[in-house]
């Protein structure tokens, strides 16, 4: 009878052990032939790798294809860590001695980023000079390693830093610093434009995404053969500019000079082609290096030729007096009389620096008379006066291609005073940039017609394909083109013998322009007596037109020691430097005298 218990005691513990290792045996072929959900999910996380890597910035080139700015990789990098495979995988107390003293962040702030088990990415710091990670090299594994030179006795310990994250970040780079820095701009360390070309063209300049999603292994290296998606990214596309590297070059040598030697507060300067509108050199002085962009004042990043308004004096006198010709309320020989230099009309006094008695129109723009222009304008009258300088759109803005532009301050008659007029005509109660004035002055250049101004020629795709062209266009037609080339003929005496522009005149070649000499606005009211705004813009040869030159600089001058103020006209400031510019131009660009060229421009032998 015991005997039969026993068996029976031994058959049911048999059967509870047969029951419990089936039971196991299944619930381990469900786990590893066909496991849950809730078991997959956590581990499929932790093997999915899900990147979305960006395409380089595109490049900005000048008209000759050389490289004005560029991404270039390899000088910083961004150091991280992933706590999660830390936690699991790796050694936390090796990284918070080692990676405190060689990037030098707190250890404290490191022990808290490893803590943060849950992330698998955790930024250490950020920019990090290849200098500094030289004792850094990837293994064979694919994790980092750190090789510790004191840890050995002797010789070189490597020690693998599992969880250490290094990536590669491209940045900006400007090779030839400054040049350009007011048109190319700078993009900020997020990638993203921020000044100049490369704020308006950064939709094109951009990288484009891509995606790759994967598996990787239990050494957080990629499984190639479980790649489910592989979309590659595109580089930002190429912009090429109308400028030219080595006009520009020359440009911003001459405006610093002048700006030095007349100890001026800026000096800024345009050349642009008359026929196509196309910007050759835009450049302004203080200038700043965009590699280094947060250590220049902001007002030195400032691009003073689009986006400085200033009342433009006698440059706008060039306008006032083609408009009256073009409608016939003067002719080039009409007498004018100038008051010997001393008017009043509406109560007010106006005065000339040089007095003239009666002289036709011609020598009225030849010897800049404030009084004969003032009359001339009163003859125009209010209403066409206006008419004919929106005809050469001053109070609007060109839209060149760069953020920043200003259109210039032009009020409408019905905020005019009595004395206004008068004085709109000799570039006072009218404010504009210095584009504006050059584009006035290449219009009357290119016998009545004002070409739109522009900067970018051509994107095109990483592949080659045009993604977007511009090509020359008309602003208007604000003068008639037998009335522009009275105006030309007029111009080019100014640069004569008792002509204000003497100091512009270029050896071989006939040069039109304008100077201009203007007091500075006082903002408590009226006008500085010894502050001013000189320029000179002109265009040559004056006979077939090709290029067109402004200079304009900011409170030019010399102080002698009784404290009287000289040097501070346009002609004596911006005379020389719109010379030493268009001398330069010619020769590079090979403009013969009669104004026949070779186009393309290209660095001299």
């Amino acid at each position: 009878m015991a005997s039969v218990r026993y068996k029976g005691r031994v058959g049911v513990l048999a059967t509870v052990v047969v029951v419990v290792f089936v039971g196991i045996a299944v619930r381990l072929s469900a786990l590893h032939l066909r496991p849950a959900e809730w078991v997959l999910e956590p581990i499929e996380k932790a093997r999915r790798l899900d990147w979305t890597p960006v395409g380089s910035r595109g490049r900005i080139v000048d008209r000759n294809g050389e490289i004005l700015a560029m991404d270039v990789s390899g000088i910083v990098f961004h150091v991280g860590v992933d706590p999660e495979f830390i936690s699991q995988h790796g050694d936390p107390e090796l990284l918070c001695r080692i990676l405190p003293s060689e990037l030098d962040v707190p250890e404290q702030e490191l022990r808290a980023d490893l803590a943060q088990t849950n992330r698998q990415y955790v930024v250490v710091k950020n920019y990090v000079p290849a200098a500094q990670l030289k004792k850094f090299h990837r293994g064979r594994s694919g994790h980092w390693i750190y090789a510790d030179a004191e840890a050995g006795s002797g010789g070189e310990t490597n020690r693998v830093l599992k969880g250490l994250v290094i990536d590669e970040v491209p940045i900006r780079k400007y090779p030839n610093g400054p040049l350009m820095a007011h048109v190319l701009g700078f993009s900020n360390r997020e990638g993203q434009g921020s000044a100049g070309i490369e704020y308006r063209m950064n939709a094109y300049l951009c990288g484009k995404e891509g995606r790759r999603i994967s598996k990787r292994d239990g050494r957080n290296r990629e499984i190639y053969s479980e790649r489910e998606l592989d979309i590659p990214p595109r580089d930002g596309a190429t912009v090429e500019l109308t400028l030219d590297s080595w006009l520009q070059y020359q440009v911003e040598k001459t405006i610093e000079k002048t700006c030095t030697e007349f100890n001026a507060q800026a000096v800024w300067a345009i050349v642009q082609c008359v026929r196509t509108g196309e910007i050759l050199a835009m450049a302004s002085f203080p200038t700043y290096d965009p590699n280094r962009y947060g250590d220049a004042p902001e007002e030195w990043r400032r691009n003073r030729a689009i986006g400085f308004n200033y009342e433009p004096g006698s440059t706008m006198k060039a306008a006032v007096i083609a408009s009256a010709l073009d409608h016939g309320i003067v002719k080039e020989n009409d007498l004018i009389d100038c008051e010997k230099g001393y008017w009043v009309y509406g109560g007010k006094a106006l005065r000339d620096s040089h007095g003239e008695g009666i002289i036709p129109v011609e020598d009225v723009i030849k010897f800049s008379s404030n009084i004969g222009t003032a009359k001339i304008a009163l003859m125009m009258g209010d209403d066409l006066l206006y008419r004919s300088l929106r005809g050469f759109h001053f109070g609007q803005r060109l839209d060149v291609g760069l953020p920043g532009e200003e259109g210039g301050i032009f009020y409408a008659p019905g905020n005019w005073s009595k004395i206004s007029i008068t004085r709109i005509g000799m570039g006072q109660e009218i404010a504009a940039t210095a584009l504006q004035i050059l584009s006035m002055m290449n219009a009357i250049a290119y016998n009545g017609v004002q070409m739109k101004p522009y900067l970018v020629k051509r994107v095109v795709d990483p592949d080659g394909t045009v993604l977007e062209e511009f090509n020359p266009s008309e602003l208007g037609r604000p003068l008639t083109p037998a009335a522009a080339r009275r105006m030309q003929r007029l111009l080019s005496r100014v640069t004569e013998e008792e002509g204000t522009g003497t100091k512009a005149r270029v050896e071989g070649y006939t040069v039109a322009g304008k100077t201009g000499t203007a007091q500075k606005i006082n903002p408590a009211g009226g006008y500085f007596a010894k502050n001013f705004t000189s320029s000179f813009v002109g265009f040559l040869p004056a006979e077939n037109p090709e290029i067109g030159i402004i200079v304009v600089a900011d409170d030019p001058g010399i102080y002698k020691e009784n404290g009287q103020k000289i040097g501070y006209y346009g002609g004596t400031v911006c005379g020389p430097a719109f010379k030493e510019i268009a001398e330069f131009a010619v020769r590079y660009l090979r403009i013969g005298p009669d104004g026949n060229r070779v186009y393309v421009a290209r660095p001299e032998e």
